[in-house]
């Protein structure tokens, strides 16, 4: 079994290949490609990745290369791990919006429209070049936005599926919490990439026993301090919402902190520029400490199930995924890209079936969903009405005053990259 990463050279790579290696028996890889136009960190990267490879007694092969073509050439999976713009591009993302009193985020905000407008293109360019080398081969998506990638992945033809790490984090945490298994935790997980919501906590599987009222209730405290929202929130709410909401939740709040500190870009390129130099160490055989500060916790034991189970090695599997709505919310397009959990094999993802939601959080649902509408729209066709249009739309943004004035900022600051402006 080939697989290929793409952005192989992102200090996040470690944590995929520690995966890799310890999880050989589930996706058994004959031989892992890392593609990087980024040579010097390429090597670096490819360097540890053998070493951990070696270390764990995994005989697969390690290979690196900067020639997309030949990396991905007869891969059976090929995982977009990349950012177009890298570090410089994120800590632009995330100030500019600030001049305008908005949010300043690489995902979601003006500052995640940026980042789609950039990446979109790029990513749909490497989709058809997998494809024509490997018509069969399943694309596997972290590069954010997520929700919005996977979604011109699919609507290109493409056989994808979005992942993101937000599900398994919570999974892994309430397990220890709860003192059980990882695996005896079912989320009942709903909503779009990075706004999503645990509405319950269930024991041995989608019918089990529902604690999410016990975990609130011993373990409120700690779950609303990592949030980073008050506990009488998550009471009133009843539910787990992804930290990503606090940028809705608590808006002008996160707007004045973000305005008194140093950017999390910042700290990003500081964190990649020590673990950098620590994989350049040849005695170094194993992902640093360091590296679970970087994020992307538990992003390796997840993109091992969803590979295993999209290539047909683990049989089916149970897993939260991006994909393709198909009635699952009905009042979203079909075509709009969830995040539930979903049931994965050969043939792709299935959402699982999931209760009606409530008002509160399927108003703000389909509202974002029309705004990443908008935002597919402008990054695929281009032009400054859609993309205002886009940012108008978002409820972050919601005045035309701001709008206009982020949509000014997105181009200048984006221009190189955007074949259009």
């Amino acid at each position: 079994m080939k697989l290929a990463v793409v952005g192989g050279g992102s200090t996040y790579t470690p944590e995929l290949v520690d995966g890799f290696a310890r999880l050989r028996d589930t996706l058994p890889i004959s031989e892992l490609v890392l593609v990087d136009p980024a040579v010097e960190r390429l090597e670096l990267v490819g360097g540890l990745a053998r070493r951990i490879f070696a270390k764990q007694g995994h005989d697969g092969l390690v290979t690196t290369t900067s020639d997309l073509d030949a990396g991905v050439d007869g891969a059976d999976a090929v995982l977009l791990q990349l950012r177009v713009g890298g570090q410089a591009a994120r800590q632009q993302d995330e100030t500019w919006p600030l001049e305008c009193g908005c949010v300043g985020q690489e995902t979601t905000g003006a500052g995640g429209l940026a980042k789609a407008l950039r990446t979109v293109p790029v990513v749909l360019d490497i989709a058809e070049r997998v494809r024509r080398s490997n018509p069969r081969a399943w694309i596997i998506d972290f590069t954010n936005p997520v929700g919005i990638v996977t979604r011109a992945l699919l609507q290109a033809g493409h056989r994808a599926v979005g992942l993101c790490n937000v599900a398994i984090g919570f999974q892994r945490k309430f397990a220890k919490l709860l003192d059980v298994t990882p695996d005896a935790v079912h989320l009942d997980h709903v909503g779009l990439n990075h706004l999503t919501w645990e509405r319950g906590v269930r024991l041995g599987g989608p019918d089990g026993e529902d604690v999410l009222p016990k975990l609130l209730a011993e373990h409120g405290d700690a779950i609303a301090d990592d949030l980073r929202l008050p506990r009488a929130v998550l009471d009133r709410l009843g539910v787990v919402p992804s930290y990503y909401l606090r940028y809705f939740y608590a808006h002008d709040e996160v707007v004045r902190e973000l305005g008194t500190r140093p950017s999390r870009a910042a700290e990003v390129a500081a964190m990649e520029r020590e673990l950098l130099a620590m994989y350049g160490d040849p005695a170094l055989d194993e992902k640093p400490e360091l590296l679970a500060k970087r994020g992307g916790a538990f992003y390796s034991e997840a993109a091992v199930d969803l590979a295993a189970a999209l290539l047909g090695g683990s049989g089916p599997g149970v897993q939260v995924v991006n994909t393709y709505n198909r009635g699952t919310l009905p009042f979203l397009p079909d075509d709009a890209v969830i995040e539930v959990q979903a049931t994965v094999d050969a043939s792709g993802a299935s959402p699982l079936a999931v209760p009606e939601l409530d008002p509160l959080y399927a108003g703000l649902v389909g509202h974002v969903t029309a705004y990443e509408e908008l935002a597919l729209e402008a990054a695929l066709r281009g032009g400054r009405d859609r993309v205002f249009k886009a940012l108008l739309a978002h409820p972050l943004t919601g005045q035309y005053a701001a709008a206009e004035g982020l949509t000014d900022r997105l181009i200048a600051h984006n221009r190189e990259h955007l074949a259009w402006a």
